[in-house]
């Protein structure tokens, strides 16, 4: 078993080879864009599709469900283009720091599917489809293209979503993937291998599967979110992002990956539930970022192993290992070693499921958890959900604009850290998604001292300077390390 899922990570589907918000504050009402946008359900129901239901005694029939769905299935093609850059110390001997800086350019491509689901041109797919891309186009099935820019990405669910100009667009009808039963039809629609609006049936074969395909994106601001649609629909690469749909033609996931050693299909895909890309791509839309409620535990699954070391009466639930201080469950009273039963009327007995459950939540929710606690009695607390800052309220696009750019998020360095590194300015990045400052190869941790060769005094001026420039960059960059060196590009 361990050995197939060290092959899992291999099993990212998309083509990718090489290389916005209004207020929302204390809880008052706001104008939601994707409300207005996302307008499959409403389109589906004006046209009156007629299902009914007797596939049962007839057998499968999937026409439908393809004609109604292969057109709201886009391919996703890619540009990527890595800039190194190597000093050259003898020319700065001469003519100072940065000057000799030689850049050499890496390019690549890759290809996805994606799913309408605006007729005003918003596309979902695969974080991992367009992650570090300096282009993305869309064509669509009946071969017009388009230029698409990024929306928003997510790498903990490996969403993102993109938008096209482009008016009266067919967007897909949206399922509940709740209602989804294990041996149900369902049919994978996508690209793959660049063959263009291919469909192909399966059933489903599990829920809220976890395979750690995403673990390694782990980071204290990044924690993967993970509870897989599991079917035996083929799927391979190119299918990344592409719609699995039921036999209504409704979408009901996001094909992301499958488990193969050999980077082909050999049994089982994984999607995303569309419950779980509703919720993310609502926030990447209304916010630009993902509004991420936390419960503040530390949770494992209930193994024989957990149940008869915790003396725990059976192995329904999910164990909670650690409550930390100050989070919601600790405000709530809950403690370490109790169980969470349900969230609300509907049960949870793995890891996966419960962090589905609360990925569809966002910071300021309410959800009542049932609990079993350490002396085996059965109550129902109301948890409030904070961010990972602690925080209750939503962040509106002037507070993200201040703190992030280019796809990456910055904090002010601490005196303690500059001492350490012998540098009295710069700033830290944070977080690090898909977008310029990734394809240059910058990575999490990295500080930033000068930009243009000004000092960067704080977050907010770098940010400024980013977010303003249309012309050549020169950062001078400062690693975990110590080390300093440049990185030079153009916007």
């Amino acid at each position: 078993m361990n050995k197939n899922i060290k092959f899992l990570g291999l099993g990212l589907i998309g083509g990718m080879l090489p290389l916005s918000l209004s207020m929302v504050l204390n809880g008052n009402p706001y104008q939601s864009l994707s409300d207005q946008v996302i307008d499959g359900n409403r389109i589906a129901n004006a046209r009156n599709v007629n299902f009914t239901g007797n596939a049962a005694a007839i057998g499968p029939d999937f026409v439908q469900a393809s004609q109604s769905s292969i057109n709201a299935v886009v391919h996703v093609t890619t540009k990527v283009v890595r800039t190194a850059v190597q000093r050259d110390p003898f020319y700065e001997f001469f003519y100072g720091p940065g000057t000799g800086n030689r850049e050499f350019k890496q390019y690549g491509s890759g290809s996805g599917s994606g799913v309408i689901v605006s007729s005003e041109g918003y596309i979902v797919t695969n974080n991992h489809v367009i992650e570090g891309a300096s282009e993305i186009e869309v064509i669509l099935n009946d071969n017009s293209k388009y230029t698409a820019k990024v929306i928003g990405a997510d790498p903990s669910t490996d969403i993102a979503v993109l938008k096209i100009e482009a008016q009266n667009l067919s967007p897909i009808s949206l399922g509940n993937s709740d209602n989804l039963q294990i041996g149900e039809w369902v049919l994978a629609v996508g690209n793959p291998f660049n063959l263009t609006s291919t469909v192909t049936a399966g059933i489903v074969s599990a829920k809220a599967r976890n395979i750690n395909i995403l673990s390694e994106r782990r980071t204290q601001d990044n924690v993967p979110i993970e509870s897989f649609i599991q079917t035996d629909a083929a799927v391979n690469p190119g299918n990344s992002g592409g719609a699995l749909v039921n036999t209504k033609g409704e979408l009901v996931g996001i094909n992301t990956a499958i488990a193969s050693q050999t980077g082909s299909y050999s049994g089982y895909s994984f999607a995303i539930p569309v419950n779980l890309v509703q919720k993310v791509m609502r926030d990447l839309i209304d916010f630009g970022i993902v509004q991420r409620g936390f419960l503040g535990v530390q949770i494992a699954d209930i193994t024989q192993e957990v149940k008869e070391k915790n003396e725990l009466p059976n192995t329904k639930g999910v164990y909670i290992s650690k409550v930390l201080e100050d989070g919601g469950a600790d405000k709530a009273g809950i403690k370490d070693g109790d169980v969470i039963l349900k969230i609300g009327t509907k049960e949870v007995n793995s890891v996966a499921a419960l962090q589905e459950e609360i990925g569809k939540r966002r910071p300021g929710d309410k959800v009542p958890l049932t609990i079993r606690n350490g002396k085996g009695d059965e109550v129902v607390k109301e948890i409030l959900l904070r961010n990972s800052n602690g925080e209750t309220a939503l962040l509106d696009k002037e507070t993200i604009s201040k703190n992030t750019a280019l796809g990456a998020t910055f904090v002010a360095l601490t005196e303690k850290e500059k001492k350490e590194l012998n540098i009295t300015n710069g700033v830290k990045i944070k977080s690090i998604n898909a977008g310029k400052l990734m394809s240059l190869g910058l990575e999490e941790g990295m500080m930033i001292t000068k930009i243009n060769d000004k000092p960067v005094i704080s977050v907010e001026f770098l940010t400024s300077e980013l977010n303003k420039s249309n012309k050549g960059v020169l950062l001078e960059v400062v690693s975990k390390t110590g080390k300093r060196d440049y990185v030079g590009f153009g916007l």
